[in-house]
């Protein structure tokens, strides 16, 4: 018997429906569990998970296209309860956005957004929407050339077969969390997201820093916890704050994606009102070690 449940934004368990993962057997109170062993999938294309299985219900984060995850049970009503594997983390979505996960080669998107073509050409019918880490499977065939452009074959996570263009899976340089940062800077503030359709405060730092294979947890709180604490700041090091995150440039200024603008932007801390407040509110500083 446990006194505290594990964290349900990572562990699997729902009191009221008494449903729970296969690893948690044994560290929760009660033998009327049900205990589901989680099966494999993936998203098919950007998927929204919420707190519950409602349309209406909160956005806590992002499955990107292609991404693998673990389907754990539904609810009957067509809404699937699911962790995306990276980061273990938890919600519902619409089970019909799941499919089988990438088995054949696979490649990573690097472009900040991108789409995928019927064939190899600009103008032809877009039939699909990529961004960074979204992950496509290589198909059979020659990349094409067009117009001084290359084009790639691929199979798209809900096996459509299309084409991007070759840049868009170009290999990120200089592993700089804090320049690819920059990137996004003026990219709309959605709570939950983790593309450069629309993110959050700790999407944008895991976006970051997950491309360069520097994996970080999903939320704010989780990411402190794991980060060494530092109090001499450099650049790429996180800032935080009461529910809150960014990614310091140097000693003062720092680029996050923040309700305040509605947007990701750059502040310096302790200059104007809002750098006077997020200096303020500074509870500590935490550097990625491998």
């Amino acid at each position: 018997m446990v006194s505290t449940l594990p964290d349900p934004r990572t562990h699997a368990h729902h009191p009221d429906t008494r449903m729970a993962e296969e690893g948690l057997r044994g560290q929760l109170t009660g033998t009327d569990w049900t205990y589901v062993v989680p099966q494999p999938s993936a998203a098919t294309a950007r998927l929204t998970l919420r707190a519950a299985p409602r349309a209406d219900a909160a956005q806590v984060t992002e499955a990107l296209p292609g991404e693998a995850l673990e389907r754990l049970w539904e609810d009957g009503h067509g809404w699937a309860y699911v962790r995306t594997l990276h980061d273990r983390y938890l919600g519902w979505t619409p089970a019909a956005g799941l499919g089988a996960p990438l088995e054949s080669e696979t490649l990573t998107v690097t472009a900040l957004r991108a789409h995928a073509f019927a064939r190899p050409k600009v103008s032809q019918p877009i039939v699909g929407e990529l961004c960074l880490g979204a992950r496509v499977a290589r198909a059979p065939g020659e990349v094409a050339e067009e117009g001084g452009r290359r084009w790639v074959p691929v199979s798209l996570p809900d096996g459509t077969v299309a084409w991007v263009g070759e840049a868009v899976l170009s290999p990120l340089t200089d592993a700089d969390p804090a320049e690819l940062a920059l990137r996004f800077v003026d990219t709309p503030y959605v709570w939950g997201g983790r593309s450069a359709w629309g993110l959050d405060c700790s999407g944008l730092t895991q976006l970051a820093f997950s491309a360069f294979g520097q994996p970080l947890p999903r939320d704010a709180d989780q990411q402190q916890e794991a980060l060494e604490a530092v109090t001499t700041l450099r650049r790429g090091d996180l800032a935080f704050f009461p529910g809150h995150v960014g990614i310091m440039l140097d000693e003062r200024r720092m680029v996050h994606a923040n309700a305040t603008h509605m947007r990701v932007t750059i502040e310096t801390l302790g200059e104007g009102e809002y750098g006077q407040r997020l200096q303020a509110g500074c509870t500590g500083f935490g550097r990625w070690t491998a």
